[in-house]
C-alpha cells in the first residue's frame, strides 16, 4: 500500500499520566537545595522536593510542569518524579489534561 506524499502518517505520542497517588502541577518558586513550591492542579500549593535518586536527573525550572506523588502520611508534601518536555505538555493541552489560560500572550 502506498502513501501519498501530502498525507502525514498520524504521530503517537505517548504521555504520561498521574496514578492514584500522584498529582500534576505547575513548579512556583524553587526554595534552595532540592525543595520547591508547586501549584498542583487540585487546587493545593504544596512544598515539594526532589528524590536523591532523581537530583542529576531532573532540572526544574520555574514554570515546568510535573508530576507530583504525595506522602503517605503529610498531604500537603510530596515529592516532584516527572517533568514534562514541551511537546509532551502541547499533547496534554490538547487532549483536555491542562487548561489553557485565554490571556497568553
Amino acid at each position: 500500500m502506498e502513501r501519498k506524499d501530502n498525507q502525514e502518517e498520524p504521530k503517537i505520542i505517548r504521555v504520561r499520566l498521574p496514578r492514584k497517588n500522584e498529582v500534576m502541577g505547575i513548579i512556583e518558586e524553587r526554595l534552595g537545595g532540592n525543595k520547591m513550591r508547586v501549584n498542583c492542579f487540585d487546587k493545593k500549593e504544596r512544598n515539594c522536593r526532589v528524590p536523591g535518586r532523581l537530583k542529576r536527573e531532573l532540572w526544574l525550572r520555574p514554570g515546568d510542569i510535573v508530576i507530583i506523588e504525595l506522602w503517605e502520611l503529610d498531604k500537603d508534601k510530596g515529592d516532584v518524579i516527572f517533568k514534562y518536555r514541551p511537546n509532551q505538555v502541547e499533547w496534554l493541552k490538547q487532549k483536555g489534561y491542562l487548561v489553557q489560560e485565554k490571556n497568553e500572550f
